[in-house]
């Protein structure tokens, strides 16, 4: 009970921080529903479960510190068992039998595909933890994402692997979700960085081993390895089969949740990322001191983008007023954010606004995640 009448409080105490909202704020009313669809099982539960942490204590401290014009916020959470299948069903459920205003995640990218069409149609804005996806994700005006697209990414990894590393013979093990949308970046920009894929091995999202297609690509002998999924397996089969040359990774991979599943071979795994907990920006230091006074733990990228989802759809319920209709929701969230995890830009061509100068690039270190000097530019 004590420990969670000192959440109750610190919520209101980060409220007041973030929002600049007056102590003892009260909500009452019916609360506005938000939806969410995340993988909290399967395969993308090592993404899922932070976001979901990261929205409930923006739930809290919403609440806490008066709502969205005095009436309290509800995120009606729901998981897809990182299936696109059930992610279409349970926003099916959300949006026409619950009536939500607004839709958070999903986590994976397959999913996204799969609900941003119904929000499509509806008019009604998604806030999607995946970045930029397939070419259709762009003729759909109120989709609109907190990770940066897969050619931001792509360009993250190859700048570090030939600025920083300074080699251009890559080795490449990506699933055939997030993965394989990664690949087809970095396929179209391996011309302009003037490096050379000596080995591309795909395998299933959610695969339980992939040795073999590691082997593969040990034997082609790389100068540094790219594994890119939602998924500590490949990681571990990569130093199993000794690949001892260095791991580049993407944002998909880069949480706790994955490195405790990696285990011992987790070291050195280098991440193109946003928020390094154990040494944030100064502009992420509240977020992080915040969700660690609340949690016990650190946060990661995806904890921060939980948090800034919830926030940026209730500054947009807010600022569309009383009895706004998804439409015009969708429409008052078209512009800028300052999040904790990056700035976001909705007005932008690829619906996010996230820029490469953004991106932070951490070394994991006996299960902590070591920040860089290495700057993208």
């Amino acid at each position: 009970m004590i420990r969670y009448l000192r959440r109750i409080v610190y919520c209101v105490a980060l409220a007041l921080a973030w929002q600049a909202a007056p102590v003892g704020a009260q909500t009452k009313g019916e609360p506005v529903k938000i939806g969410a669809v995340l993988s909290l099982t399967g395969p993308g539960a090592g993404i899922g479960q932070p976001e979901r942490a990261g929205i409930l204590l923006a739930e809290q401290a919403i609440n806490a510190a008066g709502g969205i014009g005095g009436a309290p916020i509800k995120v009606l959470i729901e998981d897809d068992g990182s299936k696109p299948d059930i992610a279409k069903t349970k926003a099916e459920g959300l949006i026409f039998d619950a009536k939500v205003v607004a839709m958070i995640g999903p986590t994976l990218t397959a999913s996204t595909g799969a609900i941003g069409a119904i929000t499509n149609g509806e008019g009604m804005a998604e806030l999607t933890f995946t970045g930029l996806g397939p070419k259709i994700e762009k003729t759909y005006k109120s989709l609109f994402h907190i990770l940066p697209p897969q050619e931001l990414n792509a360009r993250a990894m190859l700048e570090y692997t030939t600025k920083s590393l300074k080699v251009k013979r890559i080795g490449i093990l990506h699933d055939t979700g997030y993965g394989q949308a990664v690949m087809n970046s970095l396929d179209a920009l391996r011309e302009k960085y003037g490096v050379e894929f000596v080995a591309v091995e795909k395998f299933e999202v959610g695969a339980t081993d992939v040795t073999a297609q590691a082997a593969k690509v040990r034997a082609a002998n790389p100068d540094v390895v790219f594994v890119i999924a939602t998924s500590p397996v490949p990681f571990r089969n990569a130093r199993q089969v000794k690949i001892d040359q260095p791991i580049v990774s993407a944002i998909g991979s880069a949480s706790y949740e994955y490195i405790r599943g990696i285990g011992e071979y987790a070291d050195d795994i280098v991440f193109p990322e946003f928020l390094v907990g154990e040494n944030p920006k100064p502009e992420q230091a509240k977020f992080v001191a915040a969700f660690q006074k609340a949690n016990g733990a650190l946060p990661k990228n995806f904890e921060a983008a939980g948090w800034d989802a919830v926030h940026i759809a209730a500054a947009a319920i807010g600022k569309a007023g009383p009895g706004a209709g998804p439409k015009d929701i969708a429409t008052a969230m078209r512009g800028v954010h300052q999040g904790a995890m990056a700035k976001y830009d909705f007005s932008r061509d690829d619906m996010t606004g996230i820029d490469l100068s953004s991106y932070v690039f951490s070394k994991v270190v006996k299960g902590k995640f070591e920040r860089l000097p290495f700057v993208a530019k």
